[in-house]
């Protein structure tokens, strides 16, 4: 049974963080041009093009991507608290509860978009990489905030260590309520 739930979890966390990429790689100004976000597009539309008919944008917020993730999510909690027998004595108790996981699955992606941008950031690489790209643009609303205060130090950038023990920190005020 344990097995069955790592898989139902680890799955739904894939297919929630592309969907949370496809409302997050317009909000930081991503090049839908790249192939990281054609890819993106592709692989949310047949769920998103459908949803857009009934829920249209509000603004800059892509309501058919957040009814969809929290749709996932809700389905991905139900199923792994049923599976471990679980049972939600309030729907106000199990949507807060999904609301929380979901939160905190973003917070865990921030933490790898990250370390992944830290990573790269070391390699002094000139060519143009698609990855490079994403990590910068889906980086840069996070740190922003941080490189204000935080000066470099010897050419250091440390935005990106506090940012991520803020997140950390996060992260441990979401799990512990």
């Amino acid at each position: 049974m344990t097995a069955l739930i790592f898989i139902i979890s680890a799955l739904s966390h894939v297919v929630i963080m592309v969907f949370l990429l496809r409302i997050l790689l317009p909000l930081c100004r991503v090049d839908m041009r790249n192939p990281f976000s054609v890819a993106v597009l592709r692989f949310t539309n047949p769920l998103i093009l459908p949803l857009r008919r009934i829920l249209p944008a509000i603004g800059r917020v892509d309501t058919a991507s957040w009814v969809t993730v929290l749709l996932i999510q809700l389905v991905s909690t139900f199923l792994i608290w049923t599976l471990n027998g679980i049972t939600p004595h309030s729907p106000l108790l199990f949507l807060s509860a999904s609301v929380r996981d979901l939160i905190s699955l973003l917070l865990q992606f921030y933490l790898l978009v990250l370390m992944l941008y830290a990573v790269l950031s070391w390699m002094a690489s000139t060519d143009y990489s698609p990855a490079a790209s994403i990590l910068r643009s889906l980086s840069n609303p996070v740190l922003k905030p941080f490189q204000r205060f935080i000066p470099r130090i010897a050419g250091l950038d440390l935005s990106v260590l506090f940012a991520l023990i803020a997140i950390q920190a996060l992260q441990i005020l979401i799990q512990s309520s």
